[in-house]
């Protein structure tokens, strides 16, 4: 911190940590120490520093992440996915220039009566349930409840799911998904998918729900993606 010059201190310490963000310094993604470790590492006081992170959270800079710090928010536009055509998560981020990822909460094998009736098939059915977050360059941007028909796929029960499904699905199991029924909504996430996005405070977020199906009509997959609304929006091109 400068003493030569009569801005306040939280006022410099803001911008200099606004100037290494935009600068991509301090990537999205990071998280900074919490108001009190930041305060004793730079010999402040804890509302100096409470100060600037507030600022710095009313410019969509940084989200707290509680007793664990603040987390470095995506300082560049939104993502603007197409509409256009059926594409995975992971296909969707390359061709917007980001690394795919995903961490798996949750994977059963299941037998459900309403998922068995969405896919039109008999109350014992067997599917594969996939619980994942979904990321793009390292930030969490959804978080995906799948269901998928076992009898069409069975290799998916004992397949690496790390990567692309839809990848999976053409290439080892010979079901190749050719189009789908989609709709979006909006909602609010749950706590839980608060924490997992790094939210304080409810924010709006798009509800995707996905019915896939083959070539022969037959439904494959049927998801529910909750995709964070200060991150995400879609894109439609509509003909005349």
């Amino acid at each position: 911190m400068r003493d030569d010059t009569a801005m306040p201190l939280y006022q410099q310490l803001e911008q200099q940590l606004e100037a290494l963000i935009r600068s991509g310094t301090l990537p999205a993604g990071t998280v900074l120490p919490a108001e009190r470790q930041l305060a004793e590492h730079l010999g402040l006081s804890r509302a100096t520093v409470q100060k600037a992170y507030n600022t710095l959270r009313q410019h969509k800079l940084l989200a707290s992440q509680g007793r664990r710090g603040f987390l470095v928010q995506e300082t560049g536009p939104r993502l603007n996915p197409g509409m256009d055509r059926l594409k995975g998560f992971t296909e969707e981020m390359r061709l917007l220039g980001k690394v795919a990822s995903s961490r798996i909460l949750e994977r059963a094998i299941v037998s459900d009566r309403s998922i068995a009736s969405i896919f039109g098939l008999p109350s014992p059915a067997r599917f594969l349930k996939l619980v994942r977050v979904r990321y793009g360059d390292g930030i969490p941007l959804s978080r995906e409840v799948a269901w998928y028909n076992l009898a069409e796929a069975p290799a998916l029960e004992h397949g690496d799911l790390s990567g692309s499904v839809y990848a999976f699905l053409a290439e080892q199991c010979g079901t190749p998904l050719n189009y789908c029924d989609q709709t979006v909504e909006a909602t609010t996430p749950n706590q839980e998918e608060a924490e997992i996005f790094g939210f304080t405070q409810p924010v709006p977020c798009l509800l995707i729900k996905r019915r896939s199906y083959t070539h022969g009509n037959i439904m494959v997959e049927y998801v529910e993606g909750l995709f964070r609304g200060d991150a995400y929006s879609y894109r439609l091109r509509l003909g005349a």
